[in-house]
This record gives structure tokens, sequence and C-alpha cells, in this order.
């Protein structure tokens, strides 16, 4: 796993244009916090102003049942569960807003979509996901959860407008890096150049 954590920030950018915002979605355990810290790392080290956001944000008071929730701790109804992903997700957007109209490029370890879908498109078997560490440990990391959670999100991706990237997760972490970096360097020229919208929350 990479070593970037949240307080890698860089403070070069040009001035006036704002940051994109990049969401890492996947299967529990297919490597979307390593490519993460890589890639904040990466743009960081290029100059660009970069930082990187986990959901749930666990630091929260909201973060703090939903980690003790996921966890295996505490029970909370399904239907609450749902709202404090989300209220986690609402208490981090103005923080999302200044940070993108400064000029920074949020790389996010997960975001709205996991809460409706809980997984991604991102080509990697079920089977290998379960093959690598501590599969299995927090609540909703079991097989059969999984493959529903995955029937949805091939289901979000229909929605053309969200600007998916698919890419194969089961390669080495080198190769999946090379791959992301290329990718958000489009994503983020792109961004630069318009408005900032409405967040999918």
């Amino acid at each position: 796993m990479g070593t970037a954590g949240g307080g890698a920030v860089c403070r070069a950018t040009m001035a006036g244009r704002r940051g994109a915002l990049i969401v890492l979605e996947g299967v529990d355990r297919a490597g979307k916090s390593t490519q993460a810290c890589r890639l904040v790392s990466a743009l960081c080290s290029a100059g660009r102003r970069a930082e990187l956001l986990r959901f749930p944000e666990r630091s929260t008071e909201i973060g703090k049942l939903l980690s003790s929730y996921l966890g295996k701790k505490s029970e909370v109804e399904d239907h609450s569960v749902h709202l404090l992903f989300s209220a986690n997700r609402w208490e981090q957007v103005p923080l999302i807003k200044e940070k993108l109209s400064q000029g920074v490029t949020l790389i996010v370890d997960r975001y709205a979509f996991s809460g409706v879908a809980f997984t991604s498109a991102k080509e990697l078997q079920l089977a290998d996901a379960a093959m690598r560490g501590e599969f299995g440990q927090e609540r909703y990391e079991d097989r059969p959860f999984q493959e529903r959670a995955l029937q949805r999100f091939h289901q979000l991706m229909a929605d053309t407008t969200l600007n998916w990237k698919i890419v194969d997760a089961s390669r080495s972490i080198e190769d999946i890096h090379v791959e992301i970096l290329a990718l958000c360097e489009d994503v983020i020229c792109t961004a630069m150049q318009r408005p900032l919208g409405e967040l999918w929350k």
C-alpha cells in the first residue's frame, strides 16, 4: 500500500483554474487505497496540487458510527445506515467545493457510487479480491453482497454523463498506476477549463 496519505499536498498550480474530482471505485480489496495514495504522490511530484479524501470519512462523529458498524462492533438499522453514509458525504461537500475552487485536485477513495452499488466495474474478478489480505473483516466483504452490488454498479455505468473509465485491477500495481495516472492527466486538463458543476451525492 502507498504512503502518501491524506496529508500529501503540493503547492504549484495554474492560477484561477479549478481542480478535478477524481473518484476511484472498486470491489473491496481491489487496490483503490493503494492507487489513490500513489496517484496523489505522483501528481504532487509533477507539481500539481492534489489531496486525498476517503469515504466513509471516519474521523467525524458520523464517521465513527459508520466505522463501528462496518467493523461489526455495532448494529444499525439498514435505512439509518444509508442515511449515515449519505450524511457523511454531505458533511464534506463544503470542503470539497472549497478545495476544487482553489485549484486542488481531489483523489477520492470511494464516493457516492459506493453508496449505491458498493463496488465497481474495474474488471477485477471477485475471486481475486477475496484472496487479497484482510478480505472479509468488514461487514460488506462477502461474495454474495459484492456480486449483487456489482450488478447495480453496471447499471450506474450505463449513465454516459458520468465519464466512467474502466481499469483492469488484476494487473500489477505499477501497471495500474501508470494507466490511472494517464487517464487522470486528461481529466485534470479538461476540468481546468470548465466551471464546477453540482456534485453527485
